[in-house]
């Protein structure tokens, strides 16, 4: 659009600003560009009213460009791109790139590294970035020793606790972890911080140690105890509150039992893990010990407010086949101590009697028949008198003793006191 009064760069024109913004000493010649009451009274002067515009006051200067080399030019790009060169230093910058492709594309690479630098951009990387990375890594590189099938839940279990470790902070080691399992039918409770559900795992896993002819972390001449035993033995010897320091001896406990029993070879599956009230080979203590590190990492994570995923689901079918291998055992406990309602039938070794279909869903999922009468017996579809169905996870929770068998939203068919049975069995697997 014209105005009756000349070429509308006389009312008001902006002063030259360098990219990408304006330069930290430009701030004089800005103070010296027309301003908006200048642009006013140049219109009012076009016809407008108010008086006639003031003698136009001179355009700023171009800022004057020096020669530099082209070494010189390059050491200044990352002030340009931090815009911290004076208006003269950014003209010659920005003249230069037009004409060098290499200093052109070490502008854009230290440009776009500005601006991550901005201070709304969060910069956390993904929390389950980790798991995924190692999930993948154990899925896809085969070791350098191969470790055994039946070994790589536990390695995966423990692997995943320690990348947890490494991304929590110091003050996260003494947060507050509520422990909780279900025992003679009613939840046990007991307080402990991160630092001390590691010892925990340390001082149990140590009975696999012994068991190897490893070193045991109580020391030796230690006499028979139970895994809560040997945890709140471990916890009195201590010479001050546990901390992160528990994490390396843990980890490398870890480390030496699968490297042990990589080298071991086949025979070593079958060798007998003694828990004082009960024992299993060494096959189900190390599935047993995976199972255990995974529950106690979500304890953790729920503590310190850290996302944490369950078991891949070819582990956690391994799991919970555990579980339903140890139930009728279990069952055949409670019913002698008066806990579970009697036998129905006598039933000899090896033959079918009364079962229980248990129907576990999603990943890990499967079907698995209960004896009910005896733990010798063998359950059978033909002779199920009740069905379960739960998810996998729940399933697990279960077991651990963080939710109690009347929780447990389970769809439920059938002998109403097989079920209450197998599930207050379920529950009974649980310990600290």
């Amino acid at each position: 659009m014209s105005t009756p009064h000349g070429d509308p760069d006389d009312l008001a024109r902006a002063p030259w600003i360098p990219g990408p913004r304006q330069a930290a000493d430009d701030h004089a010649d800005l103070e010296a560009a027309p301003g908006a009451d200048t642009v006013l009274r140049g219109f009012e002067a076009a016809g407008g009213p108010g008086p006639a515009p003031e003698p136009a006051e001179p355009e700023p200067a171009e800022p004057e460009v020096p020669v530099l080399t082209h070494g010189v030019l390059k050491s200044l790009l990352g002030a340009w791109a931090l815009s911290a060169c004076s208006s003269g230093e950014t003209k010659a910058v920005e003249d230069h790139l037009t004409s060098c492709a290499p200093c052109a594309d070490e502008a854009l690479r230290l440009r776009d590294a500005v601006a991550l630098l901005h201070e709304d951009r969060d910069l956390d990387l993904d929390p389950l970035l980790r798991s995924r990375v190692l999930e993948n890594c154990l899925g896809r590189r085969p070791a350098r020793i191969p470790v055994p099938e039946w070994v790589t839940p536990y390695d995966a279990e423990t692997a995943r606790l320690d990348a947890l470790l490494r991304d929590i902070g110091e003050s996260e080691w003494h947060a507050p972890v509520r422990l909780k399992w279900y025992e003679e039918d009613r939840v046990v409770r007991r307080k402990a911080t991160v630092a001390g559900v590691i010892g925990h795992l340390l001082a149990v896993d140590g009975l696999v140690s012994a068991a190897l002819g490893l070193t045991d972390p109580l020391g030796t001449g230690v006499p028979e105890l139970s895994p809560a035993e040997r945890t709140e033995a471990f916890w009195a010897g201590l010479d001050r509150p546990p901390n992160r320091s528990l994490r390396d001896p843990w980890r490398e406990q870890s480390h030496t039992l699968i490297r042990t029993v990589s080298f071991a070879g086949r025979g070593v599956a079958d060798l007998t893990v003694t828990y004082k009230d009960f024992a299993l080979p060494l096959r189900d203590s190390l599935l047993e010990r995976a199972f255990e590190c995974w529950v106690h990492a979500d304890d953790i994570a729920n503590a310190v407010a850290y996302p944490y995923a369950p078991p891949s689901g070819a582990h956690l079918h391994g799991m919970i086949d555990l579980a339903a291998r140890l139930l009728p055992a279990a069952l055949a406990t409670r019913r002698r101590a008066g806990l579970a309602s009697p036998a129905r039938h006598l039933v000899a070794a090896g033959t079918p009697g009364r079962s229980l279909h248990l129907e576990v869903e999603g990943a890990g999922g499967g079907h698995w028949y209960i004896p009910l009468d005896s733990p010798a017996a063998v359950g059978s579809a033909e002779r199920s008198v009740a069905q379960v169905a739960m998810d996998g996870v729940e399933f697990c929770q279960l077991v651990a003793g963080h939710i109690s068998p009347e929780e447990a939203a389970a769809g439920q068919d059938g002998d109403r006191e097989a079920i209450r049975d197998v599930l207050s069995a379920a529950a009974s697997l649980s310990r600290l």
